[in-house]
């Protein structure tokens, strides 16, 4: 069985699921994800995915994780075992992903196997897109108040904005690896995509939208967005998702608003300087027809 291991908020969950998803078709196995990270979890919604996601979403039991790691499936040993220290100790069936970029060697993995990482790259998944973008559906009715904004997203050159500010500010863990995207980095995006698309409309996301309203001068048609907010705040990955284009953040969150995107011409813009550090190899992060904006 795959046993993929989920943490974090809801687009590096779906991030998570994608990579055993398609690895347990490709292996003819069983799916279940390990969502015991969340017992302590205070950020963000918890686990989300199965409330949101039509996809298969079993849950990995006690009895799952003794199958498949035996006597690694202690809790207070699978902290040692995600330690770099303790590689030798984990076996063929307790997967750590190496590095951030695209790590084939995926491809070799046991058929039952625990995974644990970030795997933020389509090419993780890229074999199995229709099946991943129809696990993706949304399962719960659409508001009317947001209907009415998707079906004018359908209606013009709409183009979502997103701007991440809160954890990225306020918590200390997620503020240490992530930059915030500057003023320059908006104004360059707003500007091409001004070149590039006729008569685009803004629908613009965000946790600070006082920020934006005060540091972005936007001289195009734009909505703000501010409504779907605690629980529901995953209904503006879905609304990001009905628009033709996209200038995201750097984050999960809108990467996957754009990725869901319905339009096989969509533009996306995104941050070339995705983290604050630049140890981290990005290459593998985005599609390829995606473009960078170094700003």
């Amino acid at each position: 069985m795959i046993i993929t291991t989920l943490h974090g908020g809801l687009g590096n969950q779906m991030f998570q699921y994608a990579v055993g998803r398609a690895l347990s078709v490709e292996l003819n196995q069983p799916l279940h994800l390990n969502i015991s990270r969340f017992n302590n979890y205070h950020l963000h919604n918890g686990f989300e995915l199965a409330k949101i996601f039509f996809g298969p979403m079993s849950i990995a039991s006690t009895t799952h994780m003794r199958e498949v790691l035996g006597w690694r499936a202690y809790p207070l040993l699978q902290g040692l075992l995600n330690r770099q220290a303790f590689t030798f100790l984990r076996g063929g069936n307790y997967v750590v992903e190496p590095h951030f970029h695209y790590w084939p060697e995926i491809r070799n993995a046991s058929a039952d196997v625990v995974l644990i990482g970030y795997w933020q790259s389509e090419k993780y998944f890229q074999s199995r897109e229709s099946l991943i973008r129809n696990d993706f559906s949304f399962r719960l009715p659409i508001s009317e108040r947001n209907a009415k904004i998707a079906k004018e997203m359908q209606d013009c050159n709409s183009v979502s904005l997103h701007v991440r500010r809160g954890d990225y500010l306020e918590t200390k863990s997620s503020a240490s690896i992530h930059a915030l995207c500057s003023a320059d980095y908006y104004q360059m995006a707003i500007k091409q995509i001004c070149e590039r698309v006729k008569n685009p409309k803004l629908f613009i996301f965000s946790d600070d939208i006082p920020w934006v309203k005060s540091n972005l001068k936007i001289e195009i048609p734009c909505d703000f967005i501010d409504h779907n907010r605690g629980s529901e705040s995953y209904n503006d990955m879905r609304l990001m998702s009905y628009c033709r284009h996209h200038i995201i953040a750097n984050s999960s969150f809108s990467w996957w608003g754009a990725w869901l995107g319905k339009s096989n011409k969509q533009i996306v813009f995104y941050p070339k300087n995705w983290f604050r550090e630049l140890k981290y190899d990005t290459s593998d992060l985005t599609p390829s027809s995606w473009i960078a904006i170094n700003a």
